[in-house]
């Protein structure tokens, strides 16, 4: 699978290229100009904003509170980063978080806090995919070609993620320690204890904290409400006036490819490739699409910066901590 997300990001890496080709590495230049200053703002904010409310997101994911906000922000920007700049599907960075928080909180609990944070913020990224969707077929006259697409997307996020809900209530590393029992692997026997209590406290905080859980979930929603702002001001710092509305489903729509490209590291040429589909699509130009997605890489590649060296950081002091 590694050898495969390396070729998706090659592929995905030269279908950059062309677009860039195709619209004219000109209209690129000439909106990074027009941006010139405001580019900081981008740069910082809303994401910064965001990246708090789904930091509140994951506090609430814990079975009770076990770290407080000013711990879990920069393990989550270190996370988050880990997985945008690794092939690991987008799910290799939830692991190191609960590794960085040692020996802050067991090992185990991290990792079951991340599970279910990663199940809301993928449940309300639905939700707002769900809203975005719904405005582009009352208000927007798109290609019903294009709305039946993402409405297959919607339908294949639902099934994902349903899935993932019914294999955690069954037991997910259960399940993975059969699997690795029944392949004759000893490794699944030695941590079986740890494994099933996994399970229990998924299956704990489901039954016992359903009302952190909607609170994770409502704080999650908010945050990507907040990110069609930055579609807004980005699309409004380069002189194009669209609505408040109109951002939503852009950024409703850009998640959903988002979603569908998680192979692919950064999904690098997917969300290019979809943004240029969503900006025609709204009348906008493909251009304008491509511009778009290419200044969201400077403010990911700003914020993968900070969190890598943050990860640096807070491995060095981990190990320290460990050995002391």
């Amino acid at each position: 699978m590694k050898t495969v997300r390396l070729a998706l990001l090659a592929l995905g890496a030269a279908f950059v290229g062309y677009l860039i080709v195709e619209v004219g590495p000109d209209m690129l230049l000439t909106s990074i100009r027009t941006l010139s200053w405001r580019l900081l703002v981008v740069l910082v904010f809303p994401f910064g904003v965001v990246t708090v409310l789904d930091t509140l997101g994951w506090r609430f994911a814990f079975h009770r509170d076990r770290a407080s906000f000013l711990t879990l922000y920069p393990v989550r920007l270190a996370g988050e980063a880990f997985n945008v700049a690794t092939p690991t599907a987008s799910v290799g960075g939830e692991p190191v978080k609960a590794y960085l928080l040692r020996p802050r909180v067991p090992f185990e609990e991290g990792l079951a806090s991340v599970i279910v944070d990663k199940t809301t913020i993928t449940l309300a990224q639905g939700c707002f995919l769900v809203l975005g969707l719904g405005l582009a077929w009352v208000l927007f006259s798109l290609p019903s070609a294009f709305l039946h697409g993402m409405t297959g997307l919607l339908v294949i996020e639902t099934l994902a993620l349903g899935g993932f809900v019914i294999v955690q209530r069954r037991g997910i590393f259960g399940g993975g320690l059969k699997l690795l029992t029944g392949l004759g692997l000893a490794w699944g026997e030695r941590h079986a204890d740890k494994l099933h209590g996994l399970d229990r406290a998924l299956a704990a905080f489901y039954r016992e904290r359903r009302g952190r859980l909607c609170v994770s979930l409502l704080c999650h929603f908010l945050g990507w409400i907040l990110g069609s702002l930055e579609a807004y001001l980005i699309l409004y710092f380069l002189g194009i006036p669209i609505s408040l509305t109109t951002a939503f489903v852009i950024e409703a729509f850009v998640a959903a490819v988002k979603f569908a490209a998680f192979l692919i590291p950064a999904g690098l040429g997917a969300l290019e490739g979809g943004n240029v589909a969503v900006f025609a699509a709204l009348g906008l130009g493909a251009g304008l699409g491509l511009s778009f997605a290419l200044v969201r890489r400077l403010w990911e590649l700003t914020w993968v910066t900070a969190g890598l060296i943050v990860l640096a950081f807070l491995r060095s002091s981990l190990t320290s901590e460990l050995a002391a």
